[in-house]
């Protein structure tokens, strides 16, 4: 978890803290997770078929090919896809820059008995600004309140919020665009603003580690994941968002009929 005096260079982009084994034993852990995650997951929106209100939001952010996208497909693809809502957030439309910039996030908050996961989400509009400098410094100030307000409400209404920031290295980020041009099947990944934004890049740490900071709070807390191994940043996600459910206690609904009267209406048949 990450506190208010975190800074990412102090945090190693290859470490694996928390396990000591290799990528070999780090597959094989992200397999046997599998099952538990499936079986919360199903817990949590069984529940909301008998009337839950609650639901979680996971918010992926990290620097180009810090990978929000294998987290995606690696840990959340491994949850039953009716339950999960997803939405990969890209630059305001005509249409969301008319709104304030929370505006487009409310519309995309999880449904009960949902996993919601953002793919970037409203850090974007700190992060962002604040190195190209598109707000005032002021302006920003006021959206980190404006975010903890948001994300106190979210929590609030029954949404558990896990915030995970990719922590992946500027050398692995130059490796990971390389294979994208290196390989066909890599090209549509491929962004030219993507080396544009390594300009950059220790603005954004900087603004990433003010972030953090300003909205890190015990309900919704940021986690800081090393991401240079992608094999272990998917299982640390994994663990960390199979921790959330199991914290919530999630419980199979009990049946709103006889039973023992269906079994024998069904034997009848």
């Amino acid at each position: 978890m990450a506190g208010p005096d975190l800074a990412l260079s102090e945090v190693d982009p290859r470490s694996t803290p928390g396990f000591d084994g290799g990528k070999k034993k780090g597959k094989a852990a992200l397999e046997a997770g599998a099952d538990a995650l499936s079986s919360l997951q199903e817990k949590l929106f069984a529940e909301s078929r008998a009337g839950s209100e609650i639901s979680v939001l996971l918010v992926l952010q990290g620097m180009d090919t810090s990978g929000k996208g294998g987290i995606v497909r690696h840990v959340v693809g491994l949850v039953d896809p009716q339950g999960v809502q997803h939405h990969a957030f890209k630059a305001p439309t005509e249409e969301e820059r008319s709104h304030n910039f929370l505006w487009r996030i409310r519309r995309q908050l999880p449904k009960a008995g949902m996993i919601g996961v953002f793919d970037r989400s409203h850090y974007e509009d700190v992060l962002i600004h604040r190195v190209r400098g598109l707000s005032p410094a002021e302006e920003i100030e006021k959206r980190y309140a404006a975010i903890r307000t948001f994300e106190a409400k979210v929590v609030a209404s029954g949404t558990r919020v896990l915030k995970v920031m990719l922590h992946i290295s500027k050398d692995e980020q130059k490796d990971r665009l390389a294979e994208r041009l290196d390989r066909k099947d890599k090209f549509w990944k491929y962004n030219p603003g993507d080396v544009d934004e390594r300009g950059y890049w220790e603005q954004y740490q900087e603004a990433y580690d003010v972030a953090i900071a300003r909205t890190s709070t015990p309900d919704t807390p940021w986690f800081v994941v090393p991401a240079d191994r992608k094999w272990y940043a998917r299982l640390a996600v994994q663990q960390l968002l199979t921790a959330t459910l199991e914290d919530m206690q999630l419980n199979w609904p009990r049946a709103d009929f006889d039973v023992e009267a269906e079994k024998a209406r069904l034997a009848a048949t």
